[in-house]
This record gives C-alpha cells, sequence and structure tokens, in this order.
C-alpha cells in the first residue's frame, strides 16, 4: 500500500471544476460535500480553476462558475478571486510548476516519449476497448528516448511499475486496490499539445496547495491510484480521498454537462433555491 500520511495535517479541502460548461448539480452535490467536511474541522477550501483546455475553456464559463458557486452557498478561502498563500489559482498560470515536476520525472526516468496516437493503441490492441477509461497502453514506445525520435510530436507517458497492487482506503468506499499493467497501463503526462494532462497537473497543483484530502466524484477512483504513483516518484506527500456516489438523471444516466437543463444557471434561471436542491444531499 502507497501510505498516505495527511491525517496529521491541518485540514486543506479543494473545489477544482473546469470551465468547459456550465456547473450542473452532481458538481454542486460533490462539491457540497467537500465544504463540509472542511467546515466540520475548521479546514480551509479552495477553490481551483482547473482551465488547462486551451480549447474547451471559456472565459464566460469561468465568470458563471464563480457566480453560481456563490449562487449556491460556497465559501471558499482562497481562490482566482480572492487570493491567498498558493496562487495563481488558475492552472493556465501555474506552467512552471508543471514543467518543473516534469523535468524531475524525467530526471528520474520516469517517464518516456511517446509517439502513439489514441488510434494506433486502439489498433494495437488485442480487445476491444469499453468505456470512459483510458484504454492500457500496450507499451510500444516504452524503449523510446527524446533524441531518436526527431521533429516528430509526442507526449510524456508515465512507466507503471508493473504488476505491483496501488492500495489506498478511501474515505467513502473504503479500501481500494488496482493492479498497475492490468487495470491500467503507462498513462499521459504531457500532451503532445504541451500541455500538461489531469493526472500529473492536479497532482503538482494539489501537493503545492497543501491539500489534504481530495473530495471528487467516483468515476476517479482509479485515477487516484495512477495520481498516487506520481506523487511517489515525485517525493510528495499525497492526500486522502473521498470519491462520491455519482449523481444520475430520471432516467438513471450520469449527469454530465450535456445536461443542460440540470445546470445551476437554468436551475436558478428556473426559480429554483439552493436550499430546495441542496435538500436530500447526503455523503
Amino acid at each position: 500500500m502507497i501510505k498516505q500520511l495527511a491525517a496529521d495535517r491541518i485540514y486543506r479541502g479543494r473545489l477544482a471544476p473546469s470551465p468547459t460548461g456550465y456547473l450542473h448539480l452532481g458538481h454542486a452535490r460533490t462539491f457540497w460535500i467537500a465544504q463540509q467536511r472542511a467546515q466540520e474541522v475548521g479546514g480551509t477550501l479552495v477553490l481551483r480553476n482547473e482551465d488547462l483546455d486551451r480549447v474547451r475553456c471559456k472565459k464566460e464559463f469561468v465568470e458563471a462558475m464563480i457566480e453560481d458557486l456563490h449562487w449556491f452557498g460556497f465559501l471558499w478561502q482562497e481562490g482566482p478571486d480572492c487570493g491567498g498563500p498558493f496562487g495563481p489559482y488558475n492552472q493556465s498560470a501555474r506552467f512552471a510548476l508543471y514543467r518543473a515536476a516534469l523535468e524531475q520525472l524525467e530526471r528520474g526516468g520516469f517517464i518516456y516519449p511517446c509517439i502513439c496516437s489514441r488510434k494506433d493503441i486502439l489498433d494495437a490492441l488485442s480487445a476491444p476497448h469499453e468505456g470512459d477509461d483510458e484504454p492500457i497502453y500496450p507499451g510500444t514506445c516504452r524503449s523510446n528516448r527524446q533524441s531518436e525520435i526527431g521533429n516528430r510530436k509526442f507526449s510524456w507517458r508515465f512507466r507503471v511499475p508493473d504488476g505491483e497492487a496501488i492500495s489506498f482506503i478511501d474515505g467513502h468506499f473504503g479500501p481500494q486496490r488496482f493492479v498497475a499493467g492490468k487495470d491500467f497501463g503507462d498513462f499521459v503526462v504531457w500532451r503532445h499539445d504541451d500541455v500538461p494532462a489531469y493526472q500529473f497537473a492536479v497532482v503538482v497543483d494539489d501537493a503545492a496547495m497543501q491539500i489534504t484530502e481530495v473530495v471528487r466524484g467516483a468515476d476517479l477512483l482509479k485515477s487516484a491510484a495512477r495520481q498516487l504513483l506520481l506523487y511517489r516518484a515525485l517525493g510528495l506527500q499525497p492526500p486522502v480521498f473521498y470519491h462520491c456516489e455519482l449523481m444520475a438523471d430520471e432516467r438513471g444516466v450520469r449527469i454530465a454537462k450535456r445536461h443542460d437543463p440540470l445546470s445551476l444557471r437554468r436551475l436558478r434561471e428556473r426559480g429554483e433555491t439552493p436550499e430546495a436542491l441542496r435538500r436530500g444531499f447526503v455523503s
């Protein structure tokens, strides 16, 4: 088990939305749990704007995000609108930190340049890939060196320790165990378009912002295993994790940003109140 050592630290939680659309009721429930857990222990809540997607992130969604969160009743002590000691709180302004961490992984031999496209990976797999999670990488570029690939575009991929069981205790779901190379494979930490990948950026940011507990949706349980490997490779202290049940619509379909009628903005326009919407929220 990769140890999580956050129990003796002053509580610091975070809300980390991505401004690629309007926040929906599922976001609100997960964030509300995060806020409650911070408030119960007198901790600090941080708002981080995860705006690394240059194509999908829009200024109007950032403005709406902050407005809708305030309307719903969220109170954070650090963030892009109020500052704080661990800023900047917009990921797009934190590239120097990401590049330094990437160089550390390269020096340690934890990453390698990968020239494969998603189609290349799917074509190389012996079985079809299903689901939202990324396919297990077949290791095509594991022996690559940057000096050998010339001017070709490439991603940086993290080399997982095949066969190692990554275990942790989730605050909601209990004991978790994922096997590297079986449940997930080598994963991208820096994309070919020169943007840090989600798994990598959140580890760097959560460590730098001294986050002690990460509260987020259950769809990211397996991501915790990947991220624990990154914490270890970077010599960083990991947080503990609390993954929440995902919210579904009346048809049982997981709520996503495409569910415009369930966005906080639309619910507000229809005259719904935060108090009524929060009724029934449970951790």
